[in-house]
């Protein structure tokens, strides 16, 4: 039976090529969206499963409040692991801090610089690193380090070098005690590419053994079975709080699991942020589908209604209704199974483009059984939904009602008003991405980033040496300037506790944001003071002053400033200067206070360069390197533009942009596509109609405008659905930034225009065609 159903649709197919061709190409098109956006949101919502233990590993959260605000980040102190481990023995599989590091690895003559971290000797076992050689305990050695397959290739040529040496930096000389597999991409600890062992004594950690205070690492942690997180974290929250006098730092516990997808903090918690994005596409993928979908209904009850007589004489005969459902939904599924290999072809050619488009490799999981479960799901479900009007409503009616061909029109007008409420409200939603994505990026960011660099420094040498650096380059002119600094000017990476000012809440313990700078950074990154002065080169008393940008002021309460003392670490440090807010961190966000202080060189990380305006970038960039290996033969000359830093803080939104754009536009086209489909079926439908009005004296452009005005209702009523529903959801995303765009009045009236003129397009050509025919040949009696 299901062979005739089939054969009966393969026959209609050959029938109506037109419509058989606009169903698939517009099936194809809605499922390889949704196909491209399904494997992505796999790779999102499976990030960090390469590691076994993923659902029970997670880190510490510092929560900190002062002035009615709270803040979270990845921060702890040292003791914190030791406490936890004595305190909670029941609740804790492993425990391991963590410090970033990154240096230069040598062997011999090859030298590489890579970013790696001091951890415990529990952190291989946590994170269940596949060993190529060696064992993933070899970190109880305190000499010992482990290295990632790439890493170990590039310094020796080959994976197996355990017990082979190296030096790290300037002179620790450390013995290969295993290498492992490189981790990929959607792994939370993938950007380190070699581990150290913690008890190392050249690891600046150790220091903190006993201090609270400083909060410059991370923690993380390995629950037990059957152990919550959210319990967990209730238990630890007050840890820290009888070690440091006056504190309101509360702990938690952030799950792997949770990394990827909840990543932005709001009012003391770490919400979703990826996941908002996730969700979105989802939908996007979800919608564009449908869309595809409901093409397939529309004309496929347009063409039903021209089979109505072999509809109602099938009845009259004696076929059930089971038999006609049937009939619509074999070829319905036909269709979508059709679809689908057009729409397969369509995912495998762009893969490589939207693997770049989305940031990381996205591939087809062949080997993955659910897969194929889920493409057979698609087809079917595909093929049921686009078949359900026709095979479940028509097959439904009385013969002398199916005889008669009127129905099915008013269910066509409202497909066709849901097909273009969906993308004018994707059209509405693109523009106002936009808008706040430039928004954000005309925002004064208080200092020049043309021409800025930052070049991180990993040996002393350069930091030690860096008047005499900056003198020599200042000669080759290449540079116009040059500072040392703690953290980029895209970035404040130090926090500090222990600050005091006159008026400050004595039951608050802020931490404020603090950059350990040279001489020359204002004038390097081209800051402006509002009050006061920058620091004064050579001016001895300066080494202990402060500079405070506009947030700090507004923070401390501090009316007029300058003159005035911080007081940190039981040293009273004078405020001489301050200068406009800088757009350090999120763009979004409002700026956080911070304070600028003379630079201890321990604290050093970078150098800060002015690139000379009147010299090629590639040219200065040249110079520099040569004076760079001068100094410092041995370690890799890496830089990082202050503008690309800064663009990359948009990534999120680019996306989110790049996809809108992308899949808005797909909708649009499909919409159009099913447009097309029904002009071609309406004119044909009046074809005797336009004959008889142009015997009559109908002009063309009469005729054009009776066949068009239909669509231009729908379109208009679609237009006054989907503009409110797209401001109430867009109101609600921008609700997410502090810093952003208000909803202009002319995105609904550019996207109803648009709307407007994509439909006369698509509808005008079948219109004029039909008003064009020659009345001799449109009477003709069939």
């Amino acid at each position: 039976m299901l062979r005739s159903y089939l054969l009966i649709a393969w026959r209609h197919l050959r029938k109506g090529p037109l419509f058989s061709s606009i169903n698939i190409i517009g099936l194809a098109m809605g499922m390889a969206v949704a196909m491209l956006i399904g494997i992505w949101v796999w790779g999102e919502v499976s990030f960090d499963h390469y590691h076994r233990n993923h659902e029970r590993l997670g880190e510490i959260l510092s929560i900190s409040k002062y002035n009615g605000k709270t803040e979270v980040g990845a921060y702890a102190s040292v003791p914190m692991a030791a406490a936890l481990k004595t305190q909670y023995p029941d609740d804790f599989a492993g425990l391991s801090l963590l410090g970033e590091v990154g240096e230069t690895l040598r062997n011999g003559d090859k030298s590489l610089g890579g970013w790696g971290a001091w951890v415990q000797a529990q952190f291989p076992v946590m994170f269940s690193l596949r060993m190529m050689t060696g064992s993933p305990e070899a970190l109880k050695d305190p000499g010992a380090i482990l290295l990632n397959a790439s890493l170990a290739k590039g310094l020796f040529g080959s994976a197996d070098v355990v017990g082979r040496s190296l030096v790290l930096g300037d002179s620790t000389v450390l013995h290969v005690g295993g290498v492992y597999e490189d981790l990929p991409v959607t792994s939370g600890i993938a950007m380190y590419n070699f581990l150290l062992s913690w008890d190392n004594i050249h690891n600046p950690g150790r220091e903190s053994i006993d201090d609270w205070t400083n909060h410059h690492f991370q923690l993380m942690v390995q629950l037990k079975e059957g152990v919550s997180f959210d319990g967990l974290s209730a238990k630890i929250r007050d840890l820290t709080k009888p070690h440091i006098k006056g504190s309101l730092e509360e702990l938690a516990l952030h799950p792997m699991d949770r990394w990827h997808l909840y990543d932005r903090e709001e009012n003391g918690k770490m919400v979703a942020g990826r996941l908002q994005s996730v969700r979105l596409f989802g939908f996007i993928g979800c919608f564009v589908l449908l869309l595809a979908c409901i093409n397939f209904m529309n004309l496929s009850t347009a063409r039903s209604e021209k089979r109505s007589m072999e509809t109602g004489i099938r009845k009259v005969l004696g076929s059930s209704r089971g038999q006609l459902m049937g009939q619509f939904l074999g070829e319905s599924v036909l269709t979508a199974a059709m679809a689908f290999v057009l729409a397969l072809l369509l995912t495998m050619l762009s893969l490589s483009w939207f693997s770049t488009m989305a940031g990381r490799p996205v591939r087809i999981p062949w080997g993955n059984g659910w897969w194929w479960v889920m493409a057979l799901g698609l087809v079917c479900f595909t093929g049921a939904v686009a078949g359900s009007y026709p095979a479940f409503y028509l097959s439904a009616f009385k013969p002398g009602k199916v005889f008669s061909g009127r129905r099915g029109r008013l269910a066509r007008k409202a497909l066709v008003v849901a097909q273009f409420t969906i993308s004018m409200s994707l059209v509405i939603g693109t523009i106002v991405v936009y808008q706040q994505l430039e928004f954000a990026k005309d925002r004064p960011v208080g200092y020049s980033r043309e021409g800025l660099i930052s070049l991180p420094v990993r040996r002393g040498v350069l930091i030690d040496a860096a008047d005499v650096l900056r003198q020599e380059l200042l000669r080759t002119g290449a540079i116009a300037d040059l500072s040392v600094t703690s953290s980029p000017t895209t970035n404040v990476r130090n926090s500090m506790l222990g600050y005091d000012w006159e008026g400050r809440d004595p039951k608050t313990v802020p931490a404020i944001g603090t950059l350990f700078v040279g001489y020359e950074f204002g004038r390097t990154i081209g800051w402006t003071v509002k009050e006061g002065r920058d620091f004064l080169p050579g001016n001895v008393a300066d080494s202990g002053a402060f500079i405070l940008n506009e947030a700090a002021v507004r923070f401390t309460g501090l009316a007029d400033p300058v003159g005035k003392v911080i007081r940190w670490h039981d040293v009273d440090h004078p405020i001489v200067g301050v200068v406009k807010d800088l757009v350090m961190e999120s763009p979004y966000q409002p700026v956080a206070p911070v304070f600028f202080t003379l630079s201890s060189n321990v604290r050093i990380q970078y150098l800060v360069v002015r690139i000379a305006p009147a010299l090629p970038m590639k040219e200065a960039l040249a110079r520099i390197e040569t004076v760079f290996h001068r100094w410092d033969p041995l370690d890799a000359f890496y830089y990082l533009f202050a503008d690309e830093a800064y663009g990359a803080k948009f990534l999120a939104e680019e996306q989110v942009g790049r996809f809108a754009v992308l899949f808005g536009g797909l909708a649009i086209f499909i919409s159009c596509l099913g447009l097309f489909g029904l002009a071609a079926f309406v004119a044909e439908q009046r074809t005797k109609e336009i004959g008889i009005r142009k015997v009559l004296g109908a002009s063309v452009v009469q005729l054009w405008g009776l066949l068009s005005k239909e669509f231009l209702v729908l379109v208009g009523i679609a237009f006054c659905i989907a503009a409110p529903v797209a401001w109430v959801f867009l109101h609600r995303w921008l609700r997410g930034y502090e810093y952003r765009v208000g909803i202009s009045f002319w995105v609904f009236v550019a996207a109803g225009i648009g709307g407007v003129g994509v439909t006369l397009l698509t509808v005008s050509a079948q219109a004029v065609r039909a008003a064009r025919m020659n009345p001799t040949k449109s009477l003709k009696v069939d």
